[in-house]
């Protein structure tokens, strides 16, 4: 045999195959060196906890590096997004969030606010992704929203910060909802009106 000799065909193939394997790491490993911090935030907003969402975005890219080469046309980041979310949504009850700043948010709510408002989706894209009507994304964001605005999150327990309550007067808890606070906010307004008047 010379040195000159053909490779059989399935050679050729295998050398294509492996340059194939060869690019998608490159390709890779820039994709997950500019997305996984972000990923990263996102997994720990769903899960509220660093050591769960380090888990979660592992078998994430893991799914995403397994489908690289078939996603050529796809937007990679929102096709890791898509399986992140799949991930989370469908975990065992025992595994749901139980800390972080979304903490008092159903799982539910906890996604639809990532998406809609860290992630930036729009309403119909992430409607399709959890696969409920854009109403129900609509109805969940904004139930979402009035649980965060109605109570501010201070995981120390401490109270709000601006000093010690008139005298006199003894704190009060923060309100539960947002009808209790807007009764509070117009009860003072009440109060200052009447110290106004003559």
């Amino acid at each position: 045999m010379t040195g000159n000799t053909r490779l059989p065909s399935h050679g050729r193939v295998g050398k294509r195959r492996a340059a194939a394997e060869i690019r998608r790491d490159a390709e890779f490993a820039a994709f997950s060196a500019g997305a996984a911090g972000r990923l990263l935030h996102t997994a720990t907003l769903l899960t509220g906890d660093r050591e769960q969402a380090e888990r979660l975005l592992t078998a994430t890219l893991a799914r995403t590096y397994a489908d690289w080469l078939r996603m050529r046309a796809d937007d990679p980041y929102d096709q890791a997004r898509a399986e992140l979310v799949r991930r989370f949504a469908y975990r065992p009850w025992w595994r749901r969030p139980r800390g972080g700043v979304l903490a008092r948010l159903t799982p539910q709510e906890r996604l639809v606010v990532t998406m809609r408002y860290f992630e930036g989706v729009a309403e119909e894209q992430t409607a399709a992704q959890l696969g409920l009507a854009t109403d129900r994304v609509r109805a969940i964001g904004a139930r979402a929203t009035a649980t965060l605005r109605s109570r501010r999150y201070d995981p120390s327990g401490k109270p709000p910060a601006g000093g010690t309550p008139p005298a006199g007067r003894t704190p009060q808890a923060a309100p539960r909802t947002v009808a209790e606070a807007r009764d509070r906010a117009d009860r003072a307004d009440r109060r200052a009106a009447q110290q106004v008047a003559p």
